[in-house]
């Protein structure tokens, strides 16, 4: 690689964000992301309606990217884009823009996987230090709860998976039957502030090995309301602050018991979040104490860095780029992509 300075523009669309992003190497110089409210209204993602946002988003939102970061886009070195996993809808939207303006530039264009991302994304410059390998990669979001042996850059293992529900995916799904509305994980970690993380007690599920599950809490967790519901309507009201605390000390519990089971296993010490419930406030409180009592080194990406974001794909393309791994115009999106 020369020592001239790379400028990566990354496009993220796996889901329902819209995201562009500009990289000068390393540094961040602009990250912008369109949000689709529209799915509120329906307490969760609508593929379809994702897809047609997409395509009404992506332009002005790459050119906003453009003009913030300060550059043309005669100066782009390449253009790095979500390939999987995701919805397909959206992942196409967001590959053939990529590919479409590639061939208009003449500049290379590569693929990212969107997994690797959120743990890469930890490798931005913020001016501290960086994540040394090995190290336990731990990706946990409302599609997706992972853990991956990080031995370099793409040298990666998955060491297991959620068996049925993401970390995210309950956490919506809960706050769901106590009203909240979606995404629900960030209301349940405000309201936890006030409660009591003790006070009701939910099964722990017993899973052999690196993978984890999530559905029998939320089994348990309805017939919890359920069986209380039936002495008490107000239930749920009288006691919100206290179920939040509690069913988000259980969720965090279950992830927290298996990053130890595979950190011990594997002999390693440094472990890196990434996904969107790595903003989870109490999910950091509690790995405050963990990394003392277990000789850990944590890293997280900045808050801006932990959900669906272009910025994360951006930092891909620019280490695939640094090694000259370059994709073609045949390369087509996958919706489960692994690596």
């Amino acid at each position: 690689m020369s020592n001239k300075d790379i400028y990566i523009l990354g496009i993220e669309s796996s889901c329902d964000d819209t995201s562009a992003a500009v990289l000068k190497n390393d540094i961040v110089l602009s990250n912008k992301i369109a949000n689709q409210t529209i799915h509120k209204k329906y307490g969760g993602v609508v593929p379809e309606l994702a897809s047609r946002a997409h395509l009404s988003n992506i332009i002005p939102v790459v050119e906003s990217a453009i003009n913030e970061s300060g550059i043309t886009l005669n100066e782009i070195s390449a253009i790095a884009y979500t390939r999987g996993p995701g919805l397909m809808g959206s992942l196409i939207v967001g590959s053939e823009f990529a590919k479409s303006l590639g061939i208009s530039l003449e500049i290379p264009i590569i693929e990212v996987n969107h997994m690797q991302a959120h743990i890469l994304a930890n490798f931005i410059d913020k001016g501290n230090n960086k994540p040394n390998f090995p190290f336990l990669g731990v990706t946990i979001s409302g599609g997706h709860t992972q853990f991956i042996l990080v031995e370099d850059y793409f040298k990666m293992e998955i060491l297991g998976n959620t068996l049925d529900d993401a970390i995210g995916e309950a956490f919506d799904k809960c706050g769901k039957k106590i009203g909240l509305n979606y995404p629900a994980g960030p209301e349940i970690d405000k309201l936890s502030k006030m409660g009591d993380e003790n006070k009701f007690n939910f099964p722990l599920p017993r899973v052999k090995g690196g993978n984890i599950s999530y559905s029998g809490t939320k089994t348990a967790f309805i017939n919890f309301l359920h069986n209380n519901m039936e002495k008490n309507q107000n239930f749920i009201n009288e006691n919100l602050h206290d179920i939040c605390a509690s069913i988000q000390k259980n969720l965090v519990d279950n992830l927290l018991n298996k990053v130890k089971y595979l950190a011990t296993k594997k002999n390693l010490n440094s472990i890196i979040f990434g996904g969107g419930v790595s903003a989870n406030s109490y999910l950091k409180n509690r790995l405050d104490v963990e990394s003392r009592e277990n000789n850990w080194e944590i890293f997280m990406p900045e808050l801006q860095y932990t959900t669906d974001n272009a910025a994360m794909i951006g930092i891909v393309g620019y280490l695939k780029y640094s090694k000259s791994e370059l994709s073609d115009l045949k390369s087509t999106p996958l919706p489960r992509y692994s690596f």
